[in-house]
């Protein structure tokens, strides 16, 4: 659904975002302004301001920046339309839905209607489990002999699912309502030739509810408590849980992630509850499945470094590749991503009560990062001392680096290869990429702005040059953007799942420019979180009576039948647009922190940062 902008200014109108923020965060009173501990990165002294004037939140830490809906965000990991559809709750208001037909708004509203009843389902099934539990000696034993308190027990919601092939049916008088299969809690067979018949999907198991990030019980796991087969046993796929999408111990987690500044994400729920147990709360666990890039996309959402925990086995190393695949679209320069192998006679549990908290943290800390693990998956089997290995060694690894989003770790990357197979990175780069004069062209088309204004700058000469390339006609002199900013703003606009690759600085700059720029970014952002990505003819009628249509037409003049432009170096080029932006903001804010420094001798560290980082975008450019 759409939300008209009207009722979104409406509603930030008259929310207060000290009040809403304050839910969350303890503020207190510091000048204009209200400041407190950053949520979304561990600190010891407060640089998170809250406008009560403005409305709006920043971190002097981290950068994140926003208002009310925003925050809820961000904070929570709601999508634009659950954190618009919450706050309204909040003041009584009735989000509209102007733009849906009739029968969109009815669908619309049944489907969340099935997922409410669903919800509560579910959460009727979990605190039955619950009440089982304290009932059974079997399976409370077996919690007290994995070393779980109540406390622990309580905050995860844990139960047993007793034996039995309808003892549900005591919690659900009504044991044939289609809501029980539906949900994944009753199995209804129906063989060929034979009574269709209901039963209980969980039996003389002890039971993990799994919770969205909201806290509502989506599904479960259950763990046998003999040796019967499956070991494990998950809820199916339905109307409200998806193993693809959804993380065991996120919503219980997602404070620690950013109190301990990472995300562990291991194999199973015992790992989760028992780290938790054992003094590390920022654990998650993948629900029977691989790791999948929606997995570390909903991690990266909460914070900047994930580490994955395996067994050392063949069985833990081909997992660790399919989280390898799944993490490197998502890997930007101010992500970390590592893979930890525990010995294989161990899993965290079992190995923290053998050697200890610190023992396992230091394991943690010393995790192999992502660019080694890559190097290592496209090494494996490859005989470096032969030409044929080396080359071998370059044919493996292309796919996983061009995996990698544009960056200082993409290219040191491809140094670090290049000297394994004894090239030189130039060289190597031909080989993956053998059109040489496309690329150099696209190397030239990627900074025309360094004379901006001026009619005989660089951008003069790229005019003449682009206008008459092969496969750059429609750039000719009158299309060519205007500014850098232009220029990435079309990009966003052909290719608009490019943003999910921008980190937050890089939104924060963008949606911080000056109009027309920064309120078309920042609508983009809003269509991101609300639709996903979306073609430029759907952005085209969504923009209709924005404030940017017009500039948002005029850039995309002559492109709206689509680019031929490959994604790859779109994306490519988009980086090194941002960083040219990026660096130019920084060597603005130096200034003004030289200037404060004359009477505030703090600010001169906040230029040393400033330069360093400045200095670190300069050498990738």
């Amino acid at each position: 659904m759409s939300i008209p902008q009207t009722f979104v200014q409406e509603l930030l109108a008259r929310a207060d975002v000290v009040e809403i923020i304050g839910r969350y965060v303890p503020l207190k009173k510091g000048g204009a302004n209200f400041m407190g501990l950053c949520p979304f990165h561990s600190e010891k002294s407060p640089s998170f301001s809250v406008s009560p004037s403005k409305q709006f939140y920043h971190c002097f830490g981290c950068g994140k920046t926003g208002n009310a809906i925003g925050f809820l965000m961000e904070h929570a990991g709601m999508s634009f339309v659950e954190a618009v559809h919450d706050l309204a709750q909040q003041f009584g208001m009735k989000v509209p839905e102007d733009d849906a037909s009739p029968q969109d708004r009815a669908r619309a509203a049944e489907q969340r209607q099935k997922q409410t009843t669903l919800n509560e389902v579910l959460e009727k099934a979990s605190k039955a489990y619950q009440k089982h539990l304290k009932a059974s000696e079997r399976a409370v034993a077996y919690f007290k002999g994995r070393g779980l308190s109540g406390r622990v027990a309580k905050q995860f919601g844990l139960g047993y699912a007793p034996e039995g092939w309808h003892s549900l049916a005591s919690v659900f008088p009504n044991y044939d309502d289609p809501l029980l299969v539906e949900s994944g809690l009753v199995i209804l067979s129906e063989e060929e030739g034979q009574e269709a018949r209901r039963y209980d999907r969980f039996r003389d198991r002890v039971m993990f509810p799994i919770r969205n990030i909201k806290g509502e019980c989506i599904g479960f796991g259950g763990r046998v408590l003999g040796d019967d087969k499956p070991k494990y046993l998950n809820s199916p796929e339905t109307p409200v849980f998806s193993k693809g999408r959804e993380l065991y111990g996120l919503f219980e987690a997602r404070n620690a992630l950013r109190e301990y500044g990472y995300a562990l994400v291991t194999e199973g729920y015992m790992d989760v509850v028992a780290l938790a147990q054992l003094g590390f709360p920022n654990a998650v666990a993948t629900l029977g499945t691989a790791c999948t890039a929606e997995h570390v996309h909903k991690l990266f959402r909460f914070t900047d470094s994930v580490v994955f925990s395996f067994d050392g086995d063949s069985a833990g190393r081909r997992a660790a590749r399919k989280a390898l695949d799944a993490a490197l679209p998502l890997a930007t320069d101010v992500r970390s991503v590592k893979f930890l192998f525990l010995p294989p006679e161990h899993d965290p549990d079992s190995f923290i009560r053998e050697n200890g908290k610190d023992a396992f943290a230091r394991y943690v800390s010393e995790a192999v990062p992502l660019s080694r693990f890559l190097i290592d998956a496209a090494r494996d089997g490859c005989d470096l001392h032969s030409a044929e290995g080396r080359a071998h060694l370059a044919s493996n690894a292309k796919p996983l680096w061009e995996l990698l989003p544009a960056g200082a770790l993409k290219q040191q990357l491809l140094t670090e290869i290049a000297d394994l197979v004894q090239l030189s990175a130039r060289e190597l780069s031909d080989i993956w990429h053998p059109a040489l004069a496309k690329a150099k062209v696209k190397r030239e088309r990627f900074d025309p702005y360094l004379n901006e204004g001026s009619a005989t700058g660089e951008a003069k000469n790229y005019r003449a040059r682009t206008s008459k390339s092969k496969g750059f006609e429609r750039l000719s002199s009158s299309r060519l953007p205007a500014s850098r900013a232009d220029h990435a703003a079309r990009i966003l606009l052909d290719n608009m799942a490019a943003l999910a690759s921008l980190s937050a600085e890089d939104h924060t700059l963008l949606c911080g420019l000056a109009a027309p720029h920064g309120p078309l970014f920042s609508w983009l952002e809003g269509q991101l979180h609300e639709y996903g990505p979306m073609p430029w003819a759907a952005l085209r009628e969504g923009l209709r009576g924005h404030e940017s249509e017009d500039f948002a037409y005029k850039l995309m003049a002559g492109y709206e039948l689509g680019a031929d432009d490959d994604a790859g170096e779109e994306l490519e080029e988009l980086r090194h647009l941002i960083n040219r932006m990026l660096i130019e903001h920084l060597k603005a804010e130096e200034t003004v922190a030289i200037e404060a420094a004359k009477t505030d001798p703090g600010s001169l560290k906040r230029y040393r940062e400033l330069q360093a980082r400045r200095l670190l975008l300069e050498s990738a450019t």
